[in-house]
């Protein structure tokens, strides 16, 4: 089934990203599934510190 997410390019050094992909193997996840997962902590760390992101959706 097709994702409803919109598709989003990075451009990430390839020793970053091969780390990143140790990472996810570890964690039994997909190299995107990390980023994402990276991606949301480092949202959420944010909002402690800063207060909620109001977003309209």
């Amino acid at each position: 089934m097709p994702s409803t997410l919109p598709p989003f390019s990075l451009r990430i050094p390839e020793k970053l990203l091969n780390k990143i992909r140790f990472i996810a193997e570890q964690n039994k996840r997909s190299t995107n599934k990390e980023i994402e997962f990276i991606i949301e902590q480092y949202v959420a760390e944010y909002e402690r510190k800063c207060g909620q992101i109001k977003i309209d959706e």
